[in-house]
This record gives structure tokens, C-alpha cells and sequence, in this order.
């Protein structure tokens, strides 16, 4: 004793050993049938486990891979078939456009462009293809142009229902682009319907500063300009839908361009160490109460924070600018006019972050154009390696997913994919110290 059964699927299931006590996760699982057959390997009783009438009365989970917050939460119903194909959605997405202008009145220029990119894509469309005959009469009705002036509700139905999905014999363009279409359609249909696109937008930025760290290539460099432009916040602020549009059109042929990261073998000889660890509530099975309430109020005010970037407070949050008292202040006054967080639950971030502007930093990230800004020294090709440079583009990426960077992070992965001796090997000590001081200025920014 103790005991330990290690298991890859074969004993996830369908068997039974009573005597069981501890599980451990180690695993991602995203199927809530084998999630509970999983923890059912737990639940099952074992007499005078303990000692005479000492019954196995509960049994413990350590899970390492979040599948406990994961079946907490409130699951969406699973699909009955697979996604639709990237054409399909783009068409799609291109038929709300056109519901959109038509509702607003306006962009009617706009709207005939993309009346006109639908109509050459079922023009391109085989009438012998055995897919397209059951369908033909639609499709040679909405290869002339006359049948786009006015559509009616039935008309987009039609398209969306029985066109869309049918294969248009277009050239065809890389998968990238297209994935960087669906991407700048679902921001341009929320400028149009006046809904939020934060999670498009952050992805474009994400991709425009991908796009700048390779300028040498020519055809990059011949749109820098507006590549750097859009990774700036006030860009955003009156963004609209011809601005999105020269931007798709602009850099969906360089997003192929972008390097994808060589991953290489790490070899590692440090002894492993479990790190914070928290109770999740799992309905059904009770729980932490006071834990569920925090992860709840977390998950509300991301949520919050996220949609509300323009606020002034979180503004200076992700400016990298300090804040002062009333600057928490104003920022607990947001959340509490959203019906979001007590005294309590504002404590209890500000000691799990270590300070309260550290907890919201951690939500909405630094603005990048300001990581770039505070590293700036260090993005000189002309003082500094390839290597160097991509060590620092690391540190920023961090801060503007994360907020701010620990100091032992940058010994950890990825950075040692780059340093794998540490950032000591390829940095002398003096610059070294700069990059510390900077990191530990942006953090101390919010504390």
C-alpha cells in the first residue's frame, strides 16, 4: 500500500474497484458521459473500509486539466452533426451583410460589392454536378444581377438553406484567408448591427502583430502602415465598415506569411511541484460555496471587463499607466453598477492577484501597442539578435494575454524553446536587469 492504478481509457470505465478512494485527472475530457463514468470509478461503497463500521463514505478528486470548472458550468446541448464548411459559413455570413445593409439603408455601394462576390460564386456553379441539379432553378435565378436589387425573406432563406452549402468552382484561395474572411465578416456584421466583436478584434490585432514582426518580407512591409495602425486601441474606437473591409482585403493574402513557431524538444530534470490549488462546486455533488462564488464572479467580471475596454479605468489599466486609490475605486464602482462583485469577493481577488488592479490587469490584458512601447529599446534589429528579439516579443505577447509577466516565468516554457539555458545565455547582465526593471515597473503600475 498505498495502491495506484494508472489508466489510458481502459480503466476509465466499466470497472469496479470499491476499495477506491482518490482520483486523479490528468487528462482533458469534454464528454460528460465519460466525465461521470469517470468519476463514477469513485462512488463505489466499501463496507468497514476504514475499520468495523467505518464505511467508505466520500472519495476525493484532484483534477490538473479543469474538467471539474468545465461540467460545473451551464453546458450548451451538443450539435447534431458537425460544423458547416468554412465556404458555407462565409457565404453565410455574407447573406447577413446583406440582411444588414438592407435593414439600416445604407452601404448600398458596399452591398452591391458583396451582392456581386455571392453572385460570382454561383455563377461559377456546375449545373451537371449532381449536387447542383436539384437545386438549379435557384441557381440561375441569382446569377443575374437583377434578382439581388431586392431580396425578401424567403429569398435569403433559399440561399442560406439550399445555395450556400452547393460547390461553387472559384479558385481556390489558401485556408488561412479564408479563416481571415470569417474573422473580419463576423466583426463588420457587429459594427453593423451595433454588437460587440471584442473577441474579433483581439484576434486581428493578435494577427496584425504576427504580420509586423516579419516586415522584412516586401509585400508586408508595403502595408505597415496600416498593420500597425490596427493594433492600437484608439483605431477601434469609430471603426467601421469600410475600414474592416480594406483591412481584409489588404492582409488576407499575407496571413499565410505569418511563421508558425518551431517546436523543438525540451528535456527537462526539475522535480515537479503542484502548484495553488482550488475546490470546485460540481452541481449536484456539493462543494465550496465561498470558492463557487468567486469563480463565478471572476467569470462575470471577464465577461463585463472585456465588453467594456472603452471604459476610462480599464482604459488606464491596460495603458500600463499607475493607478492610484481612486482609480480602484472608480473601478469596483463599474463592476458594482453591473450588478457584479461585493466587498467580499473585490478582497478576495485583490489576495489571490495580489493586489486588485493586478486581478483586473489579469482580465483585460496590457495594450499591446504600450508592451511594445515600454520594450521598445529591445525591438531594435539593429542593436539586437533575431533571438534576442524574439525572446522580448514572448515577454509582450505574455503581458497582453496576461496582464503582467513573473519573473521566473521568463526560465519557463516557451521562452526557453528560445534561451534554453536561460535568458542569462543570450543577454549580458546590464540589459538583463532593464528587462527585469520593466517588468517589475508594469506590474508595480497596479499594485
Amino acid at each position: 500500500t498505498p495502491h495506484i492504478a494508472i489508466s489510458v481509457d481502459m480503466l476509465d470505465t466499466g470497472i469496479d474497484v470499491p476499495e477506491c478512494v482518490n482520483l486523479v485527472f490528468f487528462k482533458l475530457v469534454r464528454s460528460k458521459t465519460k466525465f461521470w463514468q469517470m468519476i463514477g470509478r469513485g462512488t463505489r461503497l466499501s463496507p468497514d473500509l476504514f475499520g468495523p463500521g467505518d464505511d467508505k463514505a466520500e472519495f476525493k478528486v484532484f483534477d490538473f486539466c479543469q474538467n471539474l470548472e468545465y461540467f460545473s458550468q451551464e453546458l450548451a446541448p451538443a450539435e447534431g452533426s458537425g460544423g458547416a464548411p468554412l465556404s458555407e459559413q462565409i457565404f453565410l455570413a455574407r447573406l447577413e451583410l446583406i440582411q444588414a445593409f438592407d435593414k439600416i439603408q445604407a452601404h448600398r455601394d458596399e452591398r452591391s460589392e458583396v451582392a456581386g462576390v455571392l453572385r460570382e460564386a454561383i455563377a461559377s456553379m456546375n449545373e451537371n454536378n449532381f449536387l447542383v441539379r436539384p437545386h438549379l432553378q435557384l441557381v440561375e435565378q441569382f446569377r443575374e444581377g437583377k434578382a439581388w436589387e431586392s431580396l425578401t425573406v424567403g429569398d435569403l432563406a433559399a440561399l442560406a438553406d439550399r445555395v450556400a452549402k452547393l460547390p461553387a468552382q472559384l479558385d481556390p484561395d489558401h485556408e488561412e484567408a479564408k479563416r481571415f474572411d470569417m474573422l473580419l465578416l463576423n466583426a463588420q456584421l457587429g459594427v453593423l448591427r451595433s454588437e460587440p466583436f471584442e473577441r474579433q478584434r483581439r484576434k486581428v490585432m493578435a494577427i496584425a502583430g504576427a504580420l509586423e514582426d516579419q516586415q522584412t518580407i516586401p509585400v508586408i512591409a508595403a502595408h505597415l502602415a496600416l498593420i500597425q495602425d490596427i493594433q492600437s486601441d484608439e483605431w477601434w474606437v469609430n471603426v467601421s465598415y469600410p475600414m474592416l473591409e480594406e483591412v481584409r482585403k489588404k492582409l488576407r493574402a499575407l496571413v499565410h506569411l505569418i511563421e508558425r513557431s518551431k517546436k523543438g524538444v525540451i528535456y527537462s530534470d526539475f522535480t515537479d511541484e503542484v502548484g495553488e490549488s482550488i475546490e470546485i462546486e460540481l452541481p449536484g455533488t456539493g462543494g465550496s460555496v465561498g470558492s463557487s462564488e468567486f469563480v463565478q464572479f471572476r467569470k462575470k467580471a471577464e465577461h463585463f471587463l472585456k465588453e467594456n475596454l472603452g471604459e476610462a479605468a480599464v482604459a488606464k489599466v491596460r495603458s500600463g499607466k499607475p493607478l492610484g486609490a481612486n482609480d480602484i475605486d472608480e473601478l469596483q464602482r463599474i463592476l458594482v453598477a453591473a450588478g457584479i462583485g461585493t466587498d467580499d469577493t473585490f478582497a478576495e481577488a485583490s489576495k489571490r492577484a495580489g493586489s486588485f488592479g493586478l486581478f483586473i490587469r489579469s482580465i483585460v490584458g496590457l495594450d499591446r501597442a504600450a508592451a511594445k512601447e515600454a520594450f521598445a529599446e529591445f525591438l531594435d534589429d539593429k542593436r539586437y539578435s533575431k533571438n534576442q528579439i524574439e525572446f522580448v516579443n514572448l515577454i509582450i505577447n505574455e503581458l497582453t494575454d496576461r496582464g503582467v509577466v513573473d519573473a521566473q516565468r521568463i526560465y519557463e516554457a516557451p521562452y526557453v524553446g528560445v534561451a534554453p539555458e536561460g535568458p542569462e545565455s543570450i543577454f549580458v547582465e546590464a540589459e538583463l536587469d532593464r528587462i527585469f526593471a520593466t517588468i517589475d515597473q508594469l506590474r508595480t503600475a497596479v499594485t
